[in-house]
């Protein structure tokens, strides 16, 4: 039997939104049986677990992650546990691994998250042993997880296992009545053992990788809405979740989401869409949006939620590599070309160039990406002199057309050409508005995915802050204590999960925040390799293909992280066990409905 454990001198949130007090935790066989005053009398053979000049929360719950395939080969999920995060969701945007075949599931998944399909192939030959939605959990918990997952069923997965990947792919074709059956089926399985809800998409713009169906959007996005409507009625009778991705170009059928989640002469639909975000391509669009979430709930019954995240929403971009280019036909014809030399070619091509510029500056058509080249500026590039400058910058000391001069640099360069763009939440004071709103989900990280492109692992710390900082300039933001309870307790009660409180006979999984390292660092950004150290005789493909991905990291910002009561980060570092030992995380089931 484990010590007991005191977390003491800190200033305790509860996650409930209670005021901080200062108050220590007794942790018994990782969960805490005592809440005592200051200093006061605790077990001779307790650990102390220094808190003071801290604050104490409960473990950050992560809503938004497409760690998937990442915990498969890492389960320690470090980078979000160094962070405070001690609960995170897998099977977001129709994409799960919960059934199909191997070479299937890497083509969905692969492109649209921007990871890899040379580690994850191999990788689920290798070790899936699994192929269902109970069995995937029984496989979940049989991994030396680091943090708690919780688990979305994926509608791409279903659909495709139903009706076979091509039928699934096909815009002619929709499900028989046994294959819709069999659908229903799948999701009724994953619901009795415990799957939140359905995750499904409908953003054309997500696309599948490998040969065979290459470029085309994923499985569910070629649903119709009376399909969605079948499978939403199951979660409507569970209390369960829908997941869903509105499509982001035009933006437009996030009313047909307001209206299936509609209750009044029914019950109300959870449904968590993706995101709430200020976009520089559509100014003005958050504040409408906020308005539908507002009447939905308020007039027609509803339980509509937007994520959010707490930060700019800023992009770096290896040559054409963003999913933002798939928005458009010209940009997903360059980024079905693999080889390096045949999206060159095509690049330079005059017919080509004209088919981009033209649906480049297409403002008919819906947008999520503002493609404006004057805000995306080089931050590396052979050509040293242009590190810097934007390429409206380059284009106009060049006398070219800007247009002509990024594809000139994408042909030429190709990956080796990095530059950096904000897309959204770059004004703070309508970030603040979008953070305040009662109808919001704090987080959308999309951590484990995007490995190049993004890195909101630490967006805990980033919310965080932002309310510190404003409480210092005397214009509050939030209480610190609705701060926390927005990122934990608040999304365990809607998800319906046992987590996110700091509460007597609760298991404990607490975060102590050092508040004063709650500074400019945790916006600063690094590179750094997936796989720090592989494993001699590791497969080849254990080392992520070498791959370096983005992170901010503050290391004085978490003094500790307690995962069921065992110590997994503290003095700088992750502990060696988490990640080998099965004594942290496990697999949370929804517990509504």
């Amino acid at each position: 039997m484990a010590r007991p454990q005191v977390v003491r001198g800190g200033t305790v949130f509860d996650g409930l939104g209670n005021p901080g007090r200062r108050q220590d935790l007794l942790i018994e066989d990782g969960v805490v049986t005592a809440l005592l005053p200051p200093d006061a009398a605790a077990p001779d053979d307790a650990e102390v677990v220094d808190a003071r000049e801290c604050w104490v929360t409960p473990g950050f719950i992560d809503i938004h992650t497409h760690y998937d395939a990442e915990l498969e080969l890492l389960p320690a999920l470090g980078e979000s546990v160094r962070h405070g995060v001690t609960t995170v969701f897998l099977g977001s945007c129709g994409l799960s691994l919960a059934i199909g075949a191997p070479g299937e599931l890497a083509d969905m998944f692969c492109r649209v998250e921007g990871i890899p399909r040379s580690v994850v192939a191999p990788l689920l030959e290798a070790g899936k042993d699994w192929d269902g939605p109970a069995s995937y959990l029984e496989h979940l918990d049989r991994l030396p997880l680091g943090p708690h997952v919780a688990a979305l069923l994926g509608h791409s997965a279903i659909r495709a296992a139903t009706m076979g990947l091509g039928r699934s792919l096909d815009a002619r074709v929709r499900p028989s009545a046994k294959e819709l059956a069999a659908m229903q089926g799948l999701l009724r399985e994953a619901l009795d053992v415990g799957y939140l809800g359905l995750s499904i998409n409908t953003l054309p713009w997500d696309k599948m990788g490998g040969e065979e169906f290459r470029s085309r959007p994923t499985p569910t996005v070629f649903a119709g809405w009376s399909e969605y409507r079948a499978l939403a009625r199951l979660l409507r009778e569970r209390g369960r979740v829908l997941q869903g991705v509105p499509n982001l170009s035009t933006k437009l059928n996030v009313l047909l989401f307001a209206l299936l989640s509609a209750g009044r002469l029914r019950p109300a639909l959870k449904t968590s869409l993706i995101a709430l975000m200020d976009p520089i391509a559509g100014r003005g669009i958050h504040r409408l949006t906020g308005l539908i979430l507002r009447l939905t709930n308020r007039l027609l019954g509803g339980d509509l939620r937007f994520q959010a995240l707490p930060n700019p929403f800023d992009l770096w971009v290896d040559g054409l590599e963003v999913p933002v280019f798939e928005e458009f036909g010209a940009g997903t014809e360059a980024l079905h070309l693999e080889r390096p030399e045949e999206r060159a070619a095509l690049l330079r091509d005059p017919a080509y160039r004209r088919r981009f510029r033209r649906q480049w500056g297409d403002r008919l058509r819906g947008r999520a990406y503002h493609r404006d080249f004057a805000r995306a500026h080089v931050v590396a590039c052979p050509e040293a002199a242009l590190v810097g400058k934007s390429f409206a910058e380059i284009a106009a000391a060049r006398g070219r057309d800007a247009v002509d001069t990024f594809l000139d640099l994408a042909a030429e360069h190709g990956d080796a050409l990095r530059w950096y763009t904000v897309v959204a939440n770059d004004r703070p004071a309508e970030l603040e508005w979008i953070l305040r709103h009662p109808d919001i989900l704090l987080g959308f990280s999309d951590a484990g995915a995007h490995l190049r492109n993004m890195a909101y692992y630490n967006f805990p710390l980033r919310m965080l802050r932002l309310v510190r900082e404003g409480e210092k300039r005397g214009r509050p933001l939030m209480s610190i204590e609705r701060a926390v309870q927005r990122l934990t307790g608040e999304l365990a009660q809607w998800f319906g999960i046992d987590a996110g409180t700091i509460r007597v006979g609760g298991r404990a999984d607490i975060v102590v925040v050092n508040p004063a390292g709650l500074d400019e660092t945790v916006e600063q950004m690094q590179e750094l390799p997936v796989v720090a150290t592989p494993d001699p005789g590791a497969p080849p493909w254990a080392d992520f293909g070498g791959l370096r991905r983005l992170v901010r990291r503050n290391d004085a910002a978490v003094r500790h992280v307690l995962i069921r009561g065992r110590m997994a980060w503290t003095a700088g570092a992750l502990v060696p066990e988490l990640g080998h030992e099965r004594s942290f995380g496990g697999v949370l089931r929804a517990t509504s409905g």
